[in-house]
């Protein structure tokens, strides 16, 4: 049962509830910066930004990879709704480093047909992957 330092967070994708649980902090990041939230937090709603998500639990911090979505901020729960969102042992390592060189590669050859905008997000996508398995 969860204490009174406790609030409940899930986060839900479009194939599964990825995380139901009690904790004690949960930090992303989100369109305006990156976002700590205690229990008794003010409500509010947030769109997210890619990056790392980190949860501290009573045991301890886990870390995923958090690339776009909505949370709603409520003072006894948190509800993330995640596009897409990894933990580490589902992120091939492989795969985020050749993403990473395609989209500098893109910035770095500034072709008019590049969508600098897409091309940059696939980069940020690719380095939270690679910071959640560092």
């Amino acid at each position: 049962m969860a204490e009174t330092n406790d609030f409940t967070l899930k986060i839900i994708t479009p194939d599964r509830v990825f995380y139901e649980e009690p904790v004690r902090m949960v930090e992303f990041n989100t369109v305006e910066g990156e976002i700590g939230v205690l229990p008794g937090h003010i409500p509010m709603t947030v769109i997210v930004k890619p990056g790392v998500l980190t949860i501290t639990e009573e045991g301890g911090e886990k870390h995923a990879a958090l690339h776009a979505g909505f949370a709603e901020i409520l003072q006894d729960k948190v509800t993330i709704l995640a596009e897409i969102i990894e933990w580490p042992d589902e992120i091939d390592a492989g795969r985020a480093e050749e993403a990473k060189e395609r989209a500098e590669e893109r910035l770095r050859e500034k072709a008019p047909e590049t969508d600098t905008a897409r091309a940059e997000i696939a980069l940020r996508r690719a380095l939270t992957r690679i910071e959640v398995i560092k």
